[in-house]
């Protein structure tokens, strides 16, 4: 539909050309807030919503609950108007809703909506004529237009005339120095051409470079794509790391051979299991969603099946290395060295480290961890453990019977951990394996 056509929409295309429209970011995680502070570094007005009044208050304090983000990048923005709130009926005050809240896996691995669900219901009721609504969290194909734009048109809001609607999968990578929220090509699909138009217009000015696809279904599936590509591969090196492992390969030694040859590789590297916000849980949403079109999406699931196996085969690599000092986990004072999901950064979401402690303990350990980056263990939907982390000094390391390197920070001593422990278990490969340190 021509937009000179829809007066809705071409208000809100001039709201948007003028930089006078209000963007509302629903959900200040490790992908929402980043955004919306682009979108303010640009001098777009911005509204954060969040159901936690924790974050809320910090925004509109100054202050920062990510470690990579300075609480003086809050501050700034705040200065240039950005500011929180958990009052939902303040929607109507945006002109763009975007969404960016978790969607977990249930105990059944199953996509869990509802986060989604729940958002949008808390919003309907005060959406307007001349809105985009853009959903960011990942999902399954079809989430857009079978979830979404159902719930609006019982609103009376009809995507491609009064308001827009569109699927742009976030691709935030923390941690990452070379690749920040403007950096990354952002993937965009509309319900309609002129939805497309709408959205692209509105994201143009905070990330560099825009990929519009054909419609939400094909961005959804983008996403899906892209990390199950990368759950495949590391499935793939962690059943190699078990078979390199019986047959006294290192396998960190190979990857690293491989990877010269200059085509045709791509390193992925082993580990004590995945984590992160997706790579653990998107796979689940294309394998769940192919059922209802009779595929059984066997090749993804057995890598899966694989990296859910990994701390399970870690605890094994435990047990086998305490029983050849005349111990066993019942009794034993391990240390996990890393509670985030990856190095240098602050995130515990899907963390394999939190799963092993879980599995330890369950098995009698006297178990802490060590995080320069994380001093207290949060609460997550999962699991909630009563721990701080651990000082670490040639004292306090020699008084473990075991030490579990689970996440490999640059801040660690290495130096010191190597000449003060009794046992190194290492799933990450940093260290050299000797009588004293396993590869795991």
């Amino acid at each position: 539909m021509d937009l000179c056509k829809t007066p809705a929409l071409a208000a809100l295309q001039e709201k948007i050309a003028t930089r006078q429209a209000t963007v509302g970011i629903f959900g200040l995680g490790y992908v929402g807030l980043p955004l919306a502070l682009r979108f303010s570094e640009v001098g777009i007005k911005v509204l954060g919503f969040d159901i936690d009044q924790v974050k809320v208050n910090a925004i509109n304090t100054g202050k920062s609950y990510i470690e990579r983000i300075a609480a003086s990048t809050i501050a700034h923005a705040q200065a240039q108007g950005f500011n929180a709130t958990s009052d939902f009926g303040r929607a109507s005050e945006v002109d763009a809703l975007i969404i960016c809240v978790p969607t977990p896996l249930n105990k059944h691995r199953e996509p869990d909506l509802s986060f989604i669900i729940s958002t949008v219901e808390a919003a309907l009721p005060h959406m307007r004529e001349g809105q985009l609504l853009s959903l960011e969290s990942t999902t399954w194909p079809g989430t857009t237009e079978e979830i979404l734009a159902p719930r609006l048109l019982s609103r009376g809001l009809i995507p491609g005339q009064n308001c827009a609607l569109v699927f742009s999968p976030e691709r935030e990578d923390p941690g990452n120095p070379h690749y920040g929220t403007k950096d990354i090509p952002k993937v965009i699909g509309g319900i309609t051409p002129t939805c497309l138009s709408v959205g692209i217009g509105l994201y143009e000015y905070a990330i560099q470079t825009m990929v519009p696809v054909s419609s939400p279904k094909a961005a959804e599936m983008t996403k899906l794509l892209e990390n199950i590509h990368r759950s495949v591969n590391i499935g793939l090196v962690n059943e190699m790391k078990i078979v390199a492992d019986k047959m006294g390969i290192n396998i960190h030694e190979v990857i690293e051979a491989a990877a010269t040859k200059p085509f045709g590789f791509v390193p992925y590297k082993p580990g004590p299991g995945l984590g992160g916000h997706c790579i653990p849980i998107d796979p689940y949403y294309l394998t769940w969603k192919a059922r209802e079109y009779g595929v059984n999406t066997r090749f993804i699931e057995l890598a899966g099946e694989i990296n859910h196996y990994m701390p399970h085969w870690v605890i094994n690599k435990i047990a086998d290395a305490l029983n050849d000092k005349g111990k066993s986990i019942n009794g034993s004072k391990i240390l996990l060295l890393g509670l985030a999901y990856k190095k240098n950064i602050d995130d515990t979401r899907e963390s394999p480290a939190v799963v092993i402690i879980d599995l330890l303990q369950t098995k009698g350990a006297i178990v802490d961890y060590s995080d320069p980056h994380i001093p207290l263990f949060p609460r997550t939907r999962k699991y909630y453990f009563d721990l701080k982390s651990v000082t670490l000094t040639a004292e306090s390391v020699k008084n473990f019977d075991c030490i579990v390197l689970t996440t490999d920070h640059d801040k660690f001593d290495y130096d010191l951990i190597q000449k003060n422990s009794q046992l190194i278990i290492d799933t990450r490969g940093r260290l050299l394996p000797s009588e004293s340190i396993i590869a795991a």
